[in-house]
């Protein structure tokens, strides 16, 4: 019968031109018609209801506007010209720039797309200036974003903390080192390539000045800590740190202002017009993030009433496969789905399936976690559908079939550690559990 469910979702899929949430939602009412299941199709509203009925998901809002109030307030260019004044000498400065602006960026905004966005129209230009190939460029600044939804706060780390019972604290905590790793190996592949293609590196000409770069970067700092800090020490709840963010980000862009001499009442238009705009843009994604949870509601529920879980359990012990190499293939799975998905979608239809055969099999949660969202991300940046890449793409110039060749080396080295976080546990858990928040 779940042969049923598939084909029929990927006839959908295939066939229709509507959005994500749509085709999932349809496939998964027809579903339950075609698997003689339609009689639970009246109790549908009240588990839709109940999926979305979680405390945490109203820190996703919070720290969607918390991200869209530092773009548009120029926050990221503040966060930028740190990097730069810290990396940017270095042969091949601006690729490590552009790398060391998304670990900052990472605290702030929790969104792979959100910096993106931000950094293009900033980094890829001034490297294609200073003689990098525009892929190349493109294609580091995309690898880099990914950065983002692992280091905290994480919007996916959210997701996957309400879908399957997990503390967030522990996942933000499980994220803060596999997020670095990855700046690191993106950082040693950069300088391969510096001295590979002979990349240049800044000058005193070229870097911003000391004193008023520092003074105007260290308030952007506190963002960072103050969420990381709050949630993984018990001071705060996700909700309350996302709301810390966006007030804290909110009195940045005022006080940019009243530095950049736009006077107290001046201040205040700009920030109300930045805050109108970020709210509006806010609304738009939130919005468009639960209806794809409707519509998985509905997927998941099926699954639940087909015992797909269980399945999955019972083929994993009769092949004998250790947690491990189980959790191996389910990122297999994750990874291909993440190319082709939403990675919203994708989360909320297979995390639930796949995961619990792992957790049961020996794997740590928190471990699990850390993984399946580092790799649902990295979809945002694989061909053919990579939502990071189009809009890269389109806001660069850079062709997307080139934009997709180039960034296929980038996806080796994450692929790369991405594995290398399977088969060593410890390094997604040895922080958490110096905090207690692990066994």
């Amino acid at each position: 019968m779940i042969w049923i469910v598939l084909i029929t979702f990927a006839l959908a899929a295939v066939m229709s031109g509507v959005a994500i949430s749509y085709v999932a939602g349809a496939a998964a009412v027809l579903a339950f018609v075609l698997t003689d299941h339609a009689a639970y199709l009246g109790i549908l509203p009240q588990r839709i209801f109940s999926q979305i009925d979680v405390f945490t998901f109203l820190a996703m809002p919070l720290f969607i506007l918390a991200g869209e109030t530092m773009t548009r307030g120029g926050v990221t260019r503040v966060l930028i010209d740190l990097a730069m004044l810290l990396v940017g000498r270095l042969k091949g400065g601006l690729g490590y720039v552009n790398i060391a602006s998304s670990v900052f960026l990472a605290g702030i905004s929790g969104s792979a797309v959100a910096d993106a966005a931000a950094t293009t129209n900033t980094l890829v230009p001034a490297m294609t200036e200073r003689g990098y190939r525009s892929e190349f460029a493109a294609a580091l600044t995309a690898a880099s974003c990914v950065i983002g939804p692992i280091i905290p706060p994480s919007i996916v780390m959210i997701f996957y903390a309400a879908l399957m019972n997990v503390s967030v604290a522990a996942l933000f905590a499980g994220g803060i080192v596999p997020g670095l790793l990855m700046a690191v190996f993106l950082g040693a592949y950069n300088f391969w390539i510096a001295r590979k293609e002979d990349h240049p590196g800044g000058t005193a000409e070229t870097l911003p000045p000391v004193k008023p770069t520092v003074l105007r970067a260290l308030p952007a700092l506190l963002i960072p800590i103050t969420i990381v800090s709050g949630i993984v020490f018990g001071i705060v709840t996700p909700t309350e740190a996302a709301g810390l963010a966006v007030a804290i980000t909110l009195t940045l862009v005022f006080l940019y202002a009243c530095w950049d001499r736009k006077g107290i009442v001046g201040a205040f238009k700009i920030s109300a017009k930045l805050a109108s705009g970020a709210v509006e843009r806010t609304v738009m994604l939130t919005g468009s993030i639960f209806m794809i949870l409707f519509a998985a509601a509905v997927f998941g529920y099926l699954m639940g009433i087909l015992k797909v879980p269980d399945q999955i359990g019972a083929l994993v012990q009769s092949l004998g496969l250790s947690s491990t190499y189980y959790f191996l293939l389910a990122s297999g799975v994750m990874f291909l789905a993440g190319m082709v998905m939403d990675i919203s979608m994708a989360l909320v239809l297979l995390v639930p399936v796949l995961i619990p055969a792992a957790i049961a099999g020996g794997a740590d949660p928190v471990h699990v976690g850390v993984v399946s969202c580092l790799n649902l991300t990295l979809g945002l940046i694989s061909p053919p559908f990579g939502g990071c890449l189009m809009v890269i793409s389109a806001a660069s110039g850079v062709n997307y079939m080139r934009l997709s060749l180039a960034i296929l080396p980038f996806l080796a080295v994450q692929i790369a550690l991405l594995i290398l976080l399977i088969f060593y546990p410890e390094i997604t858990l040895t922080l958490p559990r110096a905090l207690g928040l692990v066994r």
